[in-house]
């Protein structure tokens, strides 16, 4: 008996998710200009109606219907859409289920306990679970504006067509990733929920859209020679791979080679510390920038422009 404990056990913790968020993850059909329509999946996370989802799920419609486990709908309204995140926010004109809580992405660990709740190949309510295979994966956007999604969490809990705009939760029932790609077999990808996404869908609840600045160029985690490691007390920073020519970073002298150690005088890592200093508020104000070149740490003056959709 004592072989079906850890089953049991894992059993509990997934059917106690599916019933918590089950109910408060409904599946979308929206309408598109062109003819036909979208399906997908989208999460309540407001008591007030409103929905997370996916923007390439809402596409270029602007209301669709949302289908809920129990059999009751509602008709939505598309609030706002961010391609470059692949997020969207709709709200729903009639009753809702009560909102599901949202987690913290950036506390996720490989291996850690996942599950899926969507509504694949139309099918509304189906949970699949399985853990977190990876964590910082990066994503390219659909459409013309050519982005990257980053810290994408990769997750072998199977989805299919129709699972983006889901939820995927921990143990907890927190939602800490909306299931956005089918990469492969036991291949999912979900958009993290953290402090960025975070500011993405207050954005979008306010204004219909996401003001990002632009610096205007491309860089790739690289490791701190080791006296600077000592001094800043981390092992990586940003080597600039290219500059746009005619760009903020290309006018502040920035050239490709340089090592980012700060930015706005916090520590850059990864290609998502210096996402998080590009949004709206960044447009048109100084931002100080330390770089390593040629064995020297250079200060430079940098003044994001706003980032104009294609």
């Amino acid at each position: 008996m004592e072989s079906d404990q850890p089953l049991d056990a894992y059993s509990r913790v997934v059917s106690g998710v599916a019933a918590e968020l089950t109910p408060r993850v409904a599946s979308l059909r929206v309408p598109q200009a062109r003819g036909g329509e979208s399906l997908g999946s989208a999460v309540v996370f407001t008591g007030d109606g409103f929905l997370l989802t996916n923007a390439h799920v809402v596409g270029a419609g602007q209301r669709g219907a949302a289908l809920f486990a129990d059999g009751t709908s509602s008709s939505f309204t598309v609030v706002g859409s961010d391609p470059l995140s692949d997020l969207a926010v709709v709200r729903a004109s009639g009753t809702t289920p009560p909102p599901a809580e949202l987690g913290e992405a950036d506390d996720l660990v490989v291996g850690q306990l996942v599950v899926a709740v969507g509504s694949p190949l139309g099918l509304a309510g189906s949970v699949t679970a399985g853990v977190v295979s990876a964590v910082g994966r990066s994503l390219p956007t659909r459409g013309r504006e050519g982005g990257l999604v980053e810290d994408v969490i990769q997750t072998d809990a199977a989805l299919n067509p129709g699972n983006s705009g889901g939820a995927l939760a921990d143990a907890n029932s927190r939602v800490v990733g909306i299931n956005t790609a089918v990469a492969g077999v036991g291949v999912g990808l979900a958009v993290p929920v953290n402090a960025t996404t975070r500011r993405i869908i207050s954005a979008l609840m306010q204004d219909g859209r996401v003001r990002r600045a632009y610096l205007g160029l491309i860089s790739v985690p690289a490791p701190l020679p080791v006296p600077l490691r000592e001094r800043f007390g981390r092992p990586s920073g940003l080597r600039v791979a290219e500059v746009v020519p005619g760009g903020p970073a290309d006018r502040a002298g920035l050239r490709p080679g340089d090592l980012l150690i700060t930015a706005g005088g916090r520590p850059v890592q990864k290609a998502q510390d210096l996402q998080r200093l590009m949004f709206g508020d960044a447009i048109g104000h100084p931002l100080a920038i330390t770089v390593m070149r040629n064995g020297a740490l250079v200060d430079v003056i940098a003044e994001p422009s706003e980032r104009v959709p294609a």
